[in-house]
């Protein structure tokens, strides 16, 4: 791979007249929101801790006192909430420059659903953000150069789409469960790009991971009293790289000129795990296309919402 420039939140561009919605109120999210409104841009931090997202904005206004950012709730794994965010995003908005589909559930000990019954991994990481992204797609196509970035993994590497068990009722396992959702989402990313070129949408859609990071998902998805919950806050300080760091990919697909469309993005250094951003490796199944098409279509009969294919106006 041919060198990658050094690229940190330094290299940010003014991103003064632009919109950005970023879901997930704690760890990454906020850290792609604080870097984003210091640049300028008008941000909507979403998620479904009012509380938390409140405090998150009011910590990002400390800091920029000039930002524009606001909480609104949305709650990933209930689709009802999903649908009437996209409504009001809809109703109070002309357009959206930036969606990054940043929040997530990381391998709770025993299966759980969303409010649509759908496993809560795949529900929420995924069938939400899949969902969101239509929802929002009419004021995308209506943006500046708009585009959607898609948070995966390290751990789709391990992933597969089990179509035969997607919603692991016959035998749950946390950590393959998390491969597919992540796995499921850079998928989603890579199609999205397809059919974006293929319908003339006009959106560029970019996956990117943050290696290994110190983010609440990480230390407590397990359950913050449960053995690898113990473990990974004991080891965190020591081998996982501060959140700001692993926001760098996010904030680099969504904000560089340089960046590619359908690249996938994450750390440079120790397999992706920590470092600066750049081009990383995806698996071969991330890139099988008629896994993607056929986990498309199915997504949207779960969903009930459907992308319209026709050209953008």
């Amino acid at each position: 791979m041919n060198k990658f420039p050094k690229w940190t939140a330094a290299n940010i561009p003014s991103l003064q007249g632009r919109s950005a919605i970023v879901t997930g109120t704690g760890g990454l999210g906020y850290e792609t929101a604080l870097e984003l409104a210091k640049h300028g841009a008008e941000v909507i931090l979403a998620g479904r801790n009012a509380a938390k997202g409140a405090e998150s904005v009011k910590k990002i206004r400390s800091i920029v006192p000039s930002a524009i950012i606001r909480f609104v709730e949305l709650d990933l794994a209930n689709l009802a909430s999903v649908q009437a965010f996209g409504e009001q995003m809809n109703k109070e908005r002309q357009h959206l420059d930036l969606l990054i589909n940043n929040a997530g559930v990381m391998t709770p000990p025993t299966r759980q659903v969303t409010k649509d019954g759908f496993e809560l991994q795949f529900g929420t990481n995924y069938l939400g953000h899949f969902a969101l992204t239509a929802h929002l797609m009419p004021l995308l196509r209506k943006g500046n150069k708009p585009r959607v970035v898609s948070l995966g993994s390290i751990a789709h590497r391990s992933g597969s789409i089990h179509f035969d068990d997607l919603q692991f009722e016959r035998r749950y396992h946390a950590m393959e469960s998390y491969a597919q959702s992540k796995l499921a989402m850079i998928m989603f990313a890579l199609e999205l790009q397809r059919r974006s070129e293929r319908f003339g949408w006009g959106v560029m859609s970019i996956p990117v991971h943050p290696g290994v990071s110190r983010t609440d998902l990480l230390l407590n998805g397990a359950g913050p009293k449960s053995s690898a919950g113990r473990t990974r806050r004991l080891l965190g300080p020591i081998l996982f790289q501060p959140a700001a760091q692993g926001a760098l990919p996010s904030l680099l697909a969504a904000t560089s000129p340089d960046a590619k469309a359908g690249i996938y993005y994450g750390p440079a250094r120790l397999a992706e795990t920590r470092g600066l951003p750049r081009p990383g490796k995806l698996a071969p199944q991330a890139l099988d296309t008629a896994v993607a098409s056929r986990l498309w279509d199915l997504s949207e009969q779960l969903t009930q919402v459907v992308f319209e294919t026709m050209a953008k106006v």
